[in-house]
């Protein structure tokens, strides 16, 4: 466990990448494995495609989870901007739910756009903005509530929170999915 915490603390970019590129494609094959009963694996291109799009995307996301931290700080110092000044306790709910809102509303929706336009171009196929649009809602009803917890942690545990809260939503949206496709039979 040590090795891990000193990996994680000394190398939080590469850590990033390493644990989302890793979870975050496991949790895809396994909402696919949910969803159509099967184990898909994609070609080897598609497949290190999408690995190295998991890894670029966990080091935004410590980028962005750094920056939104600094982000509520400066709303709550601003003279013409004010936030909530409870927002500036380290450690308190307020300020993980601050943090945790701001980072959904400003990065997540581009985010979430980045990553199904690099997967419509490396599997081939066009936008499906409605698609898009239901996943902009998991932002509200999943990504807000679950990085107000992540934002609770200490910083070097963010990514790896937020890595394993894609595999369980991966396995949500497979189980919607699942039974939305059980329903039209």
């Amino acid at each position: 466990m040590d090795l891990y915490l000193n990996f994680l603390k000394n190398y939080p970019l590469i850590s990033s990448a390493v644990q989302v590129a890793i979870l975050g494609m496991f949790g895809e094959l396994l909402a696919i494995k949910i969803r159509t009963g099967k184990w898909h694996f994609f070609g080897l291109w598609q497949f290190v495609a999408k690995v190295l799009i998991w890894a670029f995307l966990g080091i935004t996301f410590k980028y962005a989870f750094v920056g939104f931290h600094g982000f509520v700080d400066a709303l709550v110092a601003g003279t013409k901007v004010h936030w909530f000044q409870g927002a500036a306790v380290e450690g308190s709910l307020l300020r993980a739910f601050s943090v945790s809102l701001f980072t959904n509303m400003l990065f997540g929706p581009m985010m979430m756009l980045f990553h199904r336009w690099t997967d419509n171009l490396i599997e081939k196929k066009s936008m499906d903005w409605s698609s898009l649009q239901k996943a902009w809602l998991t932002l509200i009803w999943f990504w807000l509530p679950a990085h107000t917890v992540t934002f609770s942690l200490p910083s070097h545990w963010q990514v790896t929170l937020a890595a394993i809260w894609a595999v369980a939503l991966g396995i949500i949206l497979g189980f919607f999915a699942r039974a939305k496709t059980v329903q039209g039979n």
